[in-house]
C-alpha cells in the first residue's frame, strides 16, 4: 500500500512539475509576444536597411500591361537586375509582405486616389502592377475621366478603383489676363478629392523649376501678385493651404489621408561620396546598405514634417525620403523609351513597390 502511495505521489509531482513548466513556458511566450507587439507599435517602419532577398521582386514587370514607357526599365534594355532584389527591413519591426488579393478584399468597393505629379504616377503604376499580379485574370478596366485629369483603373470583381489625379502643385494655377497665376491660397479641386476613401497626396518636384519648365507666370499670395517668390516659402504656403483644407473639408472618419514624402533624385555623386559622378547611370547597388545618407534630408522634407505636425486631423506621412536616398541604383537612368537620363523617377518594378508596401502597412494599421 505504501509503495502504491509513493508511486502516486511521484506521478502527481511529475504532473504538477510538467504543468508548472507548461504554464511557465506559456507565460514566457505571452510575455515575448507582448514585447514584440510593444516593439511593433513603437517601431518606425521608415528606419532600417536594404537587404538582399532572392524572393524579390514581388512581380514580373513584363507581365504588367500598365507600365508607361518612362518607367519600364527592363523593356528598354536595363541589363542588370540586382536593383530588383532588395527588400526594406525596418530596424525594430516586421514590414508585412504585400498581399494583393487581401488588399482587394479589404478595400472592396472603395476608391483610392493618388493626387500629385509624375511621382504620384510612379507609385500609382506600381500599385496597379502589384494588384494585377495578385489577380491576373480579374476583370480590369482603365479609363480617363474628367477631361483626362483623372486616370482610373477599376478591378471590377472587387469594385475597387485606383485613381490618379494629375496636379503639379496641389493649389490652383489659373489662366488670367496677365498669364498663368499660381494661387497659393486656393485649392478648388478639393471637391473632387474629398469623397474618396483613401487620398495619397504628393507635391515638390515642380516647385523649383524655372524657365520653360515653370508652369506659371505670376504668384498670388493672399491677393498680392508678384513675378516670383522664394520657392521654399511658396511650397510651405501651398502645403499650409492643403493642411487647412484637410482640417476643414475631409471627414477622416471615412477617408484616410496620406502624404507621400519627398522623393530624392541622384544627379550629384558628391551626395553619395562619389565626386565627379553626374548621374545615376551604372549605379547598381544601394548606398552602403544601412548607412545614413551623407548630405542628410532635403529642406523640403522638414517643411513637410512641420506642416503635417500642425494638422489637427490624422494624416499619415509616407516618410520615404531617407530610405529612397539610399537607392541611387533604382532609377531608370537611360533605360526608358526616350533614352534621356532620368535619375528622378524610379523603375517599375522597383523601389516604388516598397513605397506601396509601406502604404499597405499604414492602411492596415
Amino acid at each position: 500500500m505504501g509503495s502504491i502511495q509513493a508511486i502516486s505521489f511521484v506521478i502527481f509531482s511529475c504532473i504538477c512539475l510538467a504543468n508548472a513548466n507548461a504554464n511557465g513556458n506559456s507565460l514566457q511566450r505571452k510575455k515575448g509576444s507582448l514585447e514584440r507587439r510593444k516593439q511593433e507599435i513603437n517601431c518606425n517602419m521608415y528606419q532600417g536597411k536594404w537587404v538582399y532577398d532572392n524572393y524579390y521582386p514581388l512581380y514580373n514587370s513584363t507581365d504588367c500591361p500598365f507600365i508607361r514607357k518612362e518607367f519600364d526599365c527592363l523593356k528598354y534594355g536595363r541589363p542588370d537586375h540586382l536593383y530588383l532584389k532588395y527588400r526594406w527591413q525596418p530596424t525594430n519591426c516586421h514590414l508585412p509582405r504585400f498581399n494583393g488579393e487581401y488588399f482587394l478584399k479589404r478595400f472592396k468597393g472603395k476608391k483610392i486616389m493618388f493626387i500629385g505629379d509624375s511621382l504620384s504616377l510612379n507609385i500609382w503604376q506600381s500599385l496597379i502592377c502589384m494588384l494585377h499580379a495578385a489577380v491576373p485574370n480579374s476583370r480590369i478596366i482603365k479609363q480617363e475621366l474628367n477631361n483626362n485629369t483623372i486616370s482610373a483603373v477599376t478591378f471590377q470583381d472587387y469594385k475597387i478603383s485606383v485613381m490618379l489625379f494629375h496636379s503639379l502643385y496641389l493649389v490652383d494655377v489659373d489662366e488670367e489676363r496677365i498669364g498663368r497665376v499660381l494661387k497659393l491660397n486656393s485649392m478648388r479641386n478639393g471637391d473632387q478629392w474629398k469623397n474618396n476613401d483613401v487620398l495619397v497626396f504628393n507635391t515638390w518636384l515642380w516647385w523649383y523649376r524655372r524657365g520653360l519648365k515653370q508652369q506659371w507666370d505670376y504668384v498670388n499670395d493672399e491677393g498680392r501678385i508678384t513675378k516670383d517668390i522664394d520657392r521654399m516659402t511658396a511650397f510651405r504656403t501651398a502645403l499650409t493651404t492643403w493642411a487647412k483644407w484637410v482640417d476643414s473639408d475631409v471627414d477622416t472618419n471615412r477617408t484616410k489621408v496620406i502624404f507621400q514624402g519627398i522623393s530624392p533624385s541622384h544627379y550629384n555623386g558628391t551626395e553619395w561620396n562619389e565626386p565627379g559622378v553626374r548621374n545615376c547611370f551604372k549605379e547598381m547597388e544601394p548606398f552602403n546598405g544601412s548607412s545614413a545618407y551623407p548630405v542628410g534630408l532635403p529642406e523640403a522634407a522638414y517643411v513637410v514634417k512641420d506642416v503635417i505636425s500642425r494638422i489637427k486631423t490624422p494624416v499619415h506621412l509616407l516618410d520615404i525620403t531617407a530610405l529612397s536616398q539610399l537607392r541611387k541604383d533604382a532609377h531608370p537612368s537611360s533605360y526608358n523609351a526616350f533614352k534621356g537620363m532620368d535619375c528622378t523617377h524610379w523603375c517599375v518594378a522597383g523601389l516604388t513597390d516598397t513605397w506601396n508596401q509601406l502604404l499597405y502597412a499604414a492602411l492596415l494599421s
